[in-house]
């Protein structure tokens, strides 16, 4: 049996054609509550300890039940739960599936923690899923022991037959730990774009986060709304002008609707699409050039291809899957 492992929302939305398309055991890690109505057979209790990232690992490594009549996890992406129980399964010699692996900067700084979490995973994965070729090069660069197979990525599946429009509507999103310190800077970057282009509709999901929430007084001229469902937040995406965000999934649903999106970070693992609908602002004091840049040229060409998959991710993994050789 395989246990399928979710605990947030990003994690959430990209296993969810897998648990749609398999036989499968689903374990709810937990760390975005909101999500406790979704599809999951056990969840996770997480002790809380001084450190919350240690706390999520400790809650697993005790955690012996959640293994019990499974013969292999799936754990996605970067996130110290999908590191917690992909660790914990190698302990017990359970086989470990990395769906989203290969995404690399190569600086455990940016992301942190996520970029050594999923450096971790593949040292000892057995299967490794990749979005694109790049992530496989990366692995094979790196000598990674797991079979690996370029599948595309699994957010896709969600999207598919949607139709896109060109709003005026600017969609905000900020929320990565590498950026709370310097939140007051984007977020006033953001208010003066806001309050020079009067033409424009600035609208922020703001993130639950507190060290997000205390900031929101730093945004003005700004629409600033609670978080949005995911069929929600798909509509915006596929109605707006263009994105201005540090999210990494959005970089990859933007591409796939022929959306432009600011990258708020100093690196990306994403780097398939740097300068075609990915735009990488380092810091908050370059946000007004590139802003000013994409609002004169936001149409992404008809031709334009997504690297990051066709939208059959899911379909992809259910015959490897199957296939019994693979394990």
């Amino acid at each position: 049996m395989i246990l399928v492992c979710y605990g947030t929302r990003p994690e959430w939305i990209k296993v969810k054609p897998i648990i749609d398309a398999i036989n499968c055991r689903v374990l709810f890690t937990g760390q975005h509550s909101e999500l406790a109505n979704n599809k999951f057979d056990k969840r996770l209790k997480i002790h809380n300890y001084q450190n919350r990232l240690d706390s999520i690992f400790a809650s697993v490594m005790q955690a012996e039940d959640i293994f019990e009549g499974v013969d292999s996890v799936m754990v996605q992406g970067d996130t110290a739960s999908a590191a917690a129980i992909a660790l914990s399964a190698y302990n017990r010699k359970i086989k470990v599936i990395h769906l989203e692996a290969g995404l690399r900067t190569y600086d455990l700084d940016n992301p942190y923690p996520e970029e050594a979490y999923r450096q971790i995973i593949s040292r000892i994965s057995d299967i490794n899923l990749c979005p694109t070729e790049l992530n496989k090069a990366n692995l094979l660069q790196e000598k990674t022991n797991g079979k690996i197979y370029v599948v595309g990525n699994t957010v896709l599946d969600n999207l598919k037959d949607i139709d896109i429009t060109y709003g005026n509507e600017i969609l905000v999103t900020m929320h990565r730990r590498e950026n709370h310190d310097i939140l007051p800077l984007w977020f006033n970057e953001i208010s003066k774009l806001a309050l020079k282009n009067k033409d424009l509709k600035f609208t922020i999901p703001l993130h639950p986060n507190p060290n997000v929430q205390k900031c929101v007084k730093y945004l003005n001229g700004v629409h600033v709304v609670p978080p949005l469902t995911y069929e929600k937040m798909k509509s915006k995406i596929a109605s707006c002008r263009f994105i201005i965000s540090d999210s990494g999934g959005l970089q990859e649903e933007a591409s796939f609707l022929n959306k432009k999106i600011i990258v708020c970070r100093k690196e990306t693992e994403r780097t398939e699409t740097i300068g075609q609908t990915s735009f990488l602002c380092e810091s908050p004091d370059l946000l007004n050039n590139i802003f000013n840049e994409i609002n004169n040229d936001y149409l992404v060409p008809e031709n334009n291809i997504c690297p990051y998959g066709d939208g059959f991710a899911a379909k992809k993994i259910k015959q490897i899957l199957e296939n019994k050789s693979e394990f």
